[in-house]
């Protein structure tokens, strides 16, 4: 164990001397009680921007709604519009036409 101990010593001493005291941190470690409760916020904060886009997207869409609406009126019946030249199989009205008379 002791041949251990000083073949270790060398190592470290041909690598650059390596002190026996621990480096400075470069930065605050995040553990995963910090990162839960990060992510607890961001899960409320996600929440609550979800239920006022559901309450905005509700309210316009019921001011668009009660709205109505406009109906433009009937264009003039010009004849070249309807213009056959040979019946339909289903008959002469079109298919989901109904025939005014």
């Amino acid at each position: 164990m002791a041949s251990a101990i000083v073949r270790s010593g060398l190592r470290s001493a041909i690598r650059g001397g390596a002190s026996r005291t621990a480096p400075a941190p470069a930065s605050k470690r995040t553990f995963s009680a910090s990162a839960h409760h990060d992510e607890a916020a961001e899960a409320s904060k996600w929440e609550k921007i979800t239920y006022l886009g559901i309450a905005t997207c509700s309210t316009l869409s019921v001011y668009n709604l009660s709205k109505g609406h406009h109906h433009h009126e009937e264009p003039p019946p010009y004849p070249y519009l309807h213009i056959r030249n040979k019946e339909f199989p289903w008959g002469p009205d079109g298919l989901f036409e109904e025939k005014h008379h």
